[in-house]
């Protein structure tokens, strides 16, 4: 527990370096807390759109298809025309801010680890950049869609690239973060204790 307590009392301190083992501990809780903090905003806003659908099938039970069964519940709209989809622009938000709280919480103790491994915390942007880009289409490629925007196509197949381009970076920090950091001291400081 030392070392999460640490990762959070040094998240302005970008000097210096970090093992492994003071690292991972701390940046699995970050991780938890906020896969956790996108449940909790998930849940409200999609429970919103299942209760949006189930009034409609109860209002137009000839449009729909109602499958229940132990542990299961399914509602099949059949009408193309039906304007079910919620407003994500919540949902959206709130996903920009738990990634700007993953970059905050996260930047100082990446960069120290990169600099045990010998490496320049820059190394830690590319995910981080990809991420933005992401985070600012997402929202409005889906707004395209959702009004059947043929033109949303482009932006769409950008996204995917740009997504692409994320999870690669993201994995090559990954394994640089489990990377041994070197031994001895190294322009970034002595080896950590």
């Amino acid at each position: 527990m030392s070392a999460v307590w640490d990762g959070f009392r040094r998240l302005a301190d970008f000097r210096g370096r970090d093992t492994r083992g003071r690292f991972w501990p701390y940046a699995l809780v970050v991780a938890v807390l906020l896969y956790v903090g996108m449940a909790a905003a998930m849940i409200p806003a999609m429970s919103g759109f299942f209760e949006e659908a189930t009034r409609y099938a109860a209002a137009n039970p000839e449009q729909v298809t109602v499958t229940a069964g132990p542990g299961q519940y399914s509602v099949r709209i059949n009408d193309p025309e039906a304007e079910l989809m919620p407003d994500m622009s919540g949902l959206f938000w709130v996903m920009r801010l738990v990634f700007v709280a993953a970059g905050l919480l996260l930047a100082a103790a990446v960069t120290r680890r990169l600099h045990d491994t010998g490496r320049p915390g820059w190394w830690g942007l590319p995910p981080l950049v990809f991420g933005v880009i992401a985070a600012t289409l997402f929202p409005w490629v889906m707004e395209r869609f959702t009004q059947s925007d043929e033109a949303a196509l482009g932006p769409f197949f950008l996204l995917v690239a740009n997504n692409m381009l994320y999870i690669v970076s993201l994995i090559g920090l990954v394994v640089l973060l489990c990377l041994k950091g070197t031994t001895g001291p190294n322009r970034y400081g002595h080896e950590p204790g």
